[in-house]
């Protein structure tokens, strides 16, 4: 059984929260890393040893790939294909589905579930999956970085040689989707080791990567679940540049590539396959509800009110994205349109500054150097004075810096920041996603400032009484939830941004393009 979490535990875990929060956001777009592209002609099926290989351009790069700390976007890609959890959610449907165990979780009672592994489950080094592997790897992941997202258990036991009883603190309706963020790995696994090339039981196992330009895989020879690997290897380069990562699939020296940006798409048209997916990723404004005058909702809804969603997607994402008319969007199965939605309508903002008894609104926007972010500000600069709002001054630094030197400190003392982010990665059920930046973390307790405010204790209220109940219930709780944050808006989306993604049909069968950052080949033959 599990032992209760220690103060420092707790403390430890704080800041980690908050250090995945910048891994998270920083992992959002833009970059200012030039890529060399890969050499043409190299995408193949066939790798020059007569294998059959999967070829590919990620966006994204890291040095730690270890399932239960790692907020990386290509480590956590990485890992779908090599890593497997009780249960998973399919990165293209969302839909969880049994991975290392032989079916979902059986409740036996209102706090107790069941569950039984694959039979003769191994690790990729040959050794027996073990209920002790299990048991530990809930044990790692419960004091890291995904602690808070896993509050809701209470201990995981071994039960008998081939199975696991989860029991959970109260009723809890999202066991089956929320256990997939604990990845299985042999329980003697270093810290260092599972950082660097972590052992898993999925269709692939990693070859290469630390330090790499690449990461490689091979085929798994010890796998026997449903989604075995069709290829012999896999090669991803590792190309952040964007003009690099297109000159790739354009010259065919990889045959898919993630995170198409919008004013390149021309460029592959008659080259590749390309589709676009509706996601979670977005750009939102934070305001530092413990200061005069963002104290107020009706200043905050001002602000919001005073900013054109659909000119700024239009100018600065070619369309590629979708206004904010709730905290999801509207793809989402859970969507509900909030009670607020936030129109262009500067007469609306001067109303609502008057209400509050503000003139004059004027303060520093704080921006990260994402290349789309960066690119807003001065549009969102030129609207909001359209409403007499005046932004004085736009400072744009790099998300780690940003964070560190303007949100994460004693008393802050800024006005207002824009920054991207996208936790959908984790999960996709609205708990998840409101408690990543409404939750009793780093975003409320110091980023925002909202914890304890009356819109905060009113949100969890229905919450925490959410995730116990099942149907129309919880969907009503849900909305209920949704409207809390649309007035309240102590952070708040703008819009929610499409994924495309190109690939090529000569060269693989079964792709499928998703909505998250990141690229799936679970599934996917090489032709």
């Amino acid at each position: 059984m599990r032992a209760p979490t220690s103060q420092r535990t707790l403390a430890r875990m704080a800041g980690l929260a908050a250090i995945a929060a910048l891994g998270l956001t920083a992992c959002g777009g833009g970059t200012t890393t030039k890529d060399e592209p890969a050499a043409a002609g190299d995408s193949s099926s066939e790798s020059s040893s007569g294998a059959s290989i999967i070829t590919a351009a990620v966006g994204y790069d890291t040095d730690n790939y270890d399932p239960g700390t790692t907020t990386s976007a290509l480590a956590l890609a990485a890992n779908w294909h090599t890593m497997e959890g009780l249960t998973e959610l399919d990165p293209a449907t969302r839909e969880v589905y049994p991975a290392l165990a032989a079916e979902l979780p059986t409740k036996v009672d209102d706090t107790t579930y069941e569950v039984t592994l694959r039979d003769g489950a191994k690790f990729s080094d040959g050794t027996d999956v073990t209920p002790a592997d299990v048991v530990a790897a809930f044990n790692r992941t419960m004091d890291g970085f995904y602690a808070p997202m896993l509050s809701f258990i209470d201990s995981v036991e071994a039960n008998g040689d081939n199975g696991v009883t989860i029991k959970t603190k109260y009723p809890f309706s999202l066991v089956n989707e929320r256990i997939s963020l604990v990845k299985v790995v042999p329980e003697g696994q270093t810290d260092d080791e599972l950082k660097s090339a972590p052992i898993g039981t999925g269709p692939y196992k990693m070859t290469e990567a630390i330090k790499s330009k690449h990461v490689k895989f091979a085929k798994n020879e010890n796998y026997n679940g449903d989604r075995p690997a069709g290829a012999d290897e896999m090669r991803w380069d590792i190309l952040v540049d964007d003009t690099a990562r297109v000159t790739a699939m354009s010259e065919g020296s990889v045959v898919a590539m993630e995170n198409v940006p919008s004013v390149s798409k021309s460029l592959l048209e008659g080259k590749a396959e390309m589709e676009a997916k509706q996601g979670f990723n977005l750009p939102f404004v934070m305001f530092n509800t413990q200061k005069a005058p963002f104290n107020d909702p009706k200043v905050r809804q001002a602000v919001l009110y005073g900013i054109n969603a659909d000119e700024l997607i239009e100018n600065t994402l070619d369309g590629s994205a979708e206004a904010a008319t709730s905290f999801l969007p509207e793809s989402h199965p859970n969507y509900h349109e909030a009670s607020e939605v936030y129109t262009y309508d500067p007469e609306k903002s001067k109303e609502l500054l008057k209400e509050a008894g503000v003139e004059d609104l004027h303060f520093v926007l704080n921006t990260t150097d994402h290349g789309w972010i960066a690119n807003m500000a001065p549009l969102i600069q030129q609207q909001l004075a359209g409403a007499g709002i005046t932004v004085d001054t736009i400072d744009t630094q790099a998300s780690g810096a940003m964070y560190s030197n303007v949100t994460d400190v004693d008393d802050p003392q800024f006005d207002v920041v824009l920054a991207p982010g996208d936790p959908s990665v984790f999960g996709n059920d609205p708990d998840l996603l409101m408690n990543w930046w409404y939750g009793d973390n780093a975003w409320t307790q110091k980023r925002s400032g909202w914890k304890g405010s009356d819109g905060y204790n009113k949100l969890h209220e229905l919450m925490d009484k959410a995730v116990r109940a099942t149907g129309d219930e919880q969907q009503d709780l849900w909305n209920q939830s949704y409207d809390v944050i649309a007035e309240e808006v102590p952070i708040y989306p703008l819009f929610h941004r499409s994924v495309t993604s190109a690939w090529n049909n000569d060269e693989v069968e079964g792709f499928q393009p998703i909505a998250l950052t990141g690229i799936s080949f679970l599934d996917v033959e090489a032709k």
